[in-house]
């Protein structure tokens, strides 16, 4: 229980970021627009990059953030029809962003350091991967199908530049090459930035917003996606990788079902502000996961580690 306090008390801060972000929208005017594209074209590549140079390289570790974007890929797929059926208000392709990722990023890497120590954040980084990944990639290409065709939406998710920073990242790693150490300060400091801006930005984007669940059915869906399947399928995976796989360590059961308890990712929030896909509700539900979160994670990582 002393490991659950330790916890909640580590995750307050990120509170007060998303504070520091509703004051810089309501009174500064802060465009969360503007920084959403610094966040996916310029910040999260250069976690991406950083993260994989760090990792130690195997064809197992290789292939965790693989497994991880397949996990995302099937929860998200499975909700869509879902919410084609229960939402009419243009929400509905949100969703599958909302439950398929989470922010494992600016929420989740904080909560790794506290739960894991250095050694052990560059493991769940590299898992971490693969919804950073599907954000890039699948979720991208399901939420811009509600405003693009088919080709325009493909077009967009080739522009993003995460997939590419993630395989020369492995490349160099593979070959030996690393980070020139006058670069390294640079890199940390990206990380730093990339963790608050992440945090602000859902701040920014409830500025306008009367009531944070707004459309009850989109909050219902996406509250049971995440906190409901995701956890499902990490402790499904946990079981039969321990017991009849046997491929991985407690330490990736772990960094995954990490992934899967994190609240709705902030980069949610910053691709429906970019495709201008229900942002609104999108900020408000995130917030909302994010406020659960401060006592869902504490209360599953004490009854699960």
């Amino acid at each position: 229980m002393s490991a659950a306090l330790a916890l909640l008390l580590k995750l307050l801060p990120l509170y007060v970021t998303v504070l520091l972000g509703w004051l810089a929208g309501r009174f500064l005017e802060a465009s969360g627009k503007h920084i959403a594209g610094i966040m996916l074209y310029i910040m999260t590549p250069s976690v991406v990059f950083s993260g994989v140079m760090a990792a130690p390289l195997s064809t197992e570790v290789i292939l965790l953030p693989l497994l991880v974007f397949g996990f995302c890929t099937v929860i998200a797929l499975l909700h869509m029809p879902i919410a084609r059926r229960w939402l009419s208000d243009g929400s509905a392709t949100v969703i599958p962003l909302s439950v398929g990722t989470g922010n494992t990023g600016y929420f989740g890497i904080p909560v790794a350091l506290l739960l894991f120590g250095e050694q052990g954040l560059a493991l769940y980084i590299v898992c971490m991967l693969g919804t950073t990944l599907f954000e890039n990639s699948v979720g991208f290409y399901l939420a811009a199908r509600g405003k693009y065709s088919i080709g325009d939406a493909l077009v967009r998710v080739a522009r993003l530049p995460s997939v590419y920073a993630f395989l020369l990242a492995v490349a160099l790693n593979l070959s030996g090459a690393s980070i020139p150490e006058v670069f390294e300060p640079l890199f940390d400091n990206l990380r730093g930035a990339y963790s608050v801006l992440g945090m602000m930005i859902i701040g920014m984007g409830i500025v306008s917003l009367r009531g944070l669940a707004g459309n009850l059915r989109f909050t219902g869906l996406a509250f049971f996606g995440k906190f409901v399947v995701w956890p499902l399928f990490a402790l499904g995976f946990w079981w039969l990788d321990s017991q009849v796989l046997g491929i991985y360590g407690p330490a990736v059961h772990r960094a995954i079902f990490l992934i899967s308890i994190v609240p709705i990712a902030a980069n949610t929030v910053v691709i429906a502000t970019l495709l201008d896909a229900s942002p609104k509700q999108a900020a408000g539900t995130t917030l909302l996961s994010t406020f659960f979160a401060l006592l869902y994670i504490p209360l599953m990582v004490a009854w699960v580690f």
